[in-house]
Parts: C-alpha cells; sequence; structure tokens
C-alpha cells in the first residue's frame, strides 16, 4: 500500500475544498467536476463508496497540479 491508499470520497473533496476547489457541476454517471477558480484547474472525482484506488487519486491530483505531499499536509 502506497501513502495515497486508504482516502474515501469525503476525505478526498474535503482536501481539495481546503486547496482551493469547489463543486462545479455532475458528470457522466457518479462522476463530479471540481474547480479551483485561483489556478482554473479541473479534475473529476468519483463519487463512489469505499476506498478511491491509488492511481485513481495520483490520476486526481494530477488533474488538479497538486503533489501528493501538498495533498498529505492537509490530512487530518
Amino acid at each position: 500500500m502506497g501513502r495515497l491508499a486508504g482516502f474515501k470520497y469525503r476525505q478526498i473533496i474535503q482536501i481539495l475544498k481546503l486547496l482551493g476547489f469547489a463543486f462545479y457541476r455532475q458528470a457522466a454517471g457518479s462522476h463530479e467536476i471540481w474547480h479551483n477558480p485561483a489556478t482554473n484547474r479541473f479534475t473529476t472525482i468519483p463519487n463512489h463508496s469505499g476506498e478511491l484506488p491509488e492511481g485513481t487519486l495520483r490520476a486526481i491530483l494530477k488533474q488538479a497540479d497538486i503533489t501528493p505531499d501538498i495533498f498529505l499536509q492537509h490530512k487530518k
């Protein structure tokens, strides 16, 4: 297990909100688009129950232009 494993949807959006992201719109199925107006970056978040795979979280962070270290600094 990597250091980005074990995060659930609610934990991820809580940290993204702290980093300036806000809900933008509903996407296909159970996915949501989140936007950061300060950086003008968008990211797609799957709203699934359970933990998101580490690779999915890494893809979310890459879209959002957030390093794993910055993300983990905001973990509670």
